[in-house]
Order: structure tokens, then C-alpha cells, then sequence
């Protein structure tokens, strides 16, 4: 008896952030090891069911053409009965980011630094496990504002997957957040992830499309929007964003290549936001941008 499918290759170091999301859009668990004395790094993808062939062909020509390099060669193959997204996770230590500590229940034990802020994440479908550069830059951003002393009253994390960034928001200013998301079983397991991270009175969790979404609309404008999602939707939804951001209110923006940053920043730039920091984790750039008022 099977259950799933596991994808193997390696990728040159360079090219290794274009190969990671464009598997990542076959929505399993991609996981990442050290690289060789070549400086290829081994790429291994846990999917629920095997996937189209010719997606993943797809999938491959487009990362290497955009890195200039030739198509690694890809294993494929049929997984045996077993939990792979959590197995890939075992033993796999907690995530420490600044006062944040980020665990699983493999690693419930391990006991958390004094004063830090605790929050049990699963790796599951909704994004957010704490352990991607991008999550760490936004943490590590909201931190930073939390000890510059920023009032806010009122949080949304738009794009919110597991939502982390909401519960980190909540346990930062003690204040009511806005977790949203635009796919529903994210939208559940975050709800669920708020009651277990005992800030289920402090975050809602809700279904949105983009800033369109009744509750999204309603409980605006915001003194902080956190989204980390990927550079593209984020460059479309900068009117959205700067039109429910508070004047003198902050966003903090992740999920881009460093390469991306600039034009993303372009694009809020044309809606009045202007910079306050940036901040890069290996390929990773997160951007912390002001409304003036």
C-alpha cells in the first residue's frame, strides 16, 4: 500500500529560492538539505498524490531557464504509508527568532528560553511553521517595533496560513487582530492554531479576498498589516493595502526574493507608503513601510 509521492533532485545553490517556489506550487512539503562539494543542494518534494507529470516538467524547464542553467533530473516515485509532511519535521529543532520560540509536537519537550513567546505550530497546509527566512524577517520586524515603543490598536495579517504573524501581533500589543486568508482550509487551521496558542479571544480568523473580504472592510483602517505572501500579489495589492493602513500606520511586507524588493517598494511608493527598514535573511528581504500622518 502507497500513500503520496516523494520528488528528488538537486539545484545548483543560485538557482535554489526559483526551484523552491515553483515546487511549492504543487502544494506539498519541500524540503531542503546542505549542499555538496559541487554546490548543489538535494530538493526533496512530499505530496499527498502523484503529481502531472507534465506540470512538473513545466514546472522545472521554467525555474532553470529563469536561472540559466540545464534541467536537473528529477526522481519520482511512490511513497509508502506514512505521515512524510510530519516525518520530513522530526527531529527538526524549534525555531528561536528574536524573543519568539516555534515548536511542533515532536518537539513539545524542549523547553522554551525564559521570557520568550511560545507558539505550537504543526506543519500542515497552511504556511507558517515559522521555519521559512521570510516568516523570521516578519518576526523579527515586529519585534523591533514592539520595543520602539509603535501604539497599534488595530492588526490585520493579510495572507495568514497558519497564522503565526496574528498570534505574534496579539501576544506583542494585547490588542484584537485580523488574521486573513483567501483559502478556507487555512482560514480553519488557524482558528483551530489561535484557540491551541490560547489568543483565540484576541485573533479572528477570516475568509478574504485580498481587502475585499465584510470583516477585513469593516474593522479598518489598521495601525499594522502584515503580508507575507509572495512578491507578486503583494505589488497588486499595494492600493489595497495603503487604502486600509492607518495614517502613521506600519506594514510589514515578506515573501519576496531580495531581487523582488525593489519593485515591490515601487509599487506602495506610488501609493504614498514610504520606507522605513529593510531587512535580508539569506534570499529573503522583508520590508517595513510607513503611512505618513
Amino acid at each position: 500500500m502507497t500513500s503520496g509521492h516523494h520528488l528528488h533532485l538537486d539545484v545548483p545553490r543560485p538557482a535554489l529560492a526559483g526551484f523552491e517556489d515553483a515546487l511549492s506550487s504543487l502544494g506539498g512539503a519541500v524540503v531542503t538539505g546542505g549542499p555538496d562539494l559541487a554546490g548543489d543542494v538535494p530538493v526533496d518534494v512530499y505530496l499527498a498524490e502523484e503529481p502531472d507529470a507534465a506540470e512538473v516538467a513545466a514546472l522545472i524547464a521554467t525555474a532553470a531557464a529563469a536561472a540559466g542553467i540545464a534541467e536537473p533530473q528529477v526522481e519520482s516515485q511512490p511513497l509508502p504509508d506514512i505521515d512524510w509532511v510530519a516525518k520530513c519535521y522530526e527531529g527538526l529543532p524549534p525555531i528561536v527568532t528574536g524573543r519568539f520560540f516555534v515548536y511542533g509536537q515532536h518537539n513539545a519537550d524542549t523547553p522554551p528560553p525564559a521570557g520568550a513567546i511560545a507558539f505550537h505550530i504543526e506543519a500542515n497546509q497552511a504556511f507558517g511553521t515559522g521555519r521559512h527566512e521570510s516568516t523570521q524577517g516578519c518576526l523579527i520586524a515586529l519585534e523591533d517595533l514592539a520595543k520602539r515603543g509603535i501604539r497599534v490598536r488595530r492588526g490585520l495579517d493579510m495572507g495568514a496560513g497558519s497564522g503565526i504573524l496574528a498570534f505574534a501581533m496579539a501576544r506583542l500589543w494585547r490588542r484584537p487582530m485580523i488574521a486573513a486568508d483567501n483559502d478556507m482550509p487555512s482560514v480553519v487551521i488557524c482558528a483551530e492554531n489561535a484557540v491551541l496558542n490560547g489568543v483565540g479571544p484576541w485573533v479572528r480568523s477570516v475568509y478574504s479576498d485580498g481587502y475585499s473580504g465584510r470583516v477585513v472592510k469593516a474593522k479598518g483602517p489598521y495601525d499594522l498589516i502584515c503580508a507575507n505572501i509572495l512578491a507578486e500579489p503583494l505589488a497588486k495589492m499595494a492600493g489595497g493595502l495603503a487604502a486600509n493602513l492607518a495614517p502613521g500606520g506600519r506594514a510589514i511586507l515578506s515573501g519576496m526574493l531580495n531581487h523582488q524588493a525593489h519593485k515591490v517598494f515601487r509599487r506602495h511608493r506610488c501609493h504614498g507608503l514610504v520606507m522605513e527598514r529593510r531587512l535580508k535573511n539569506g534570499d529573503w528581504t522583508t520590508l517595513v513601510l510607513r503611512k505618513p500622518g
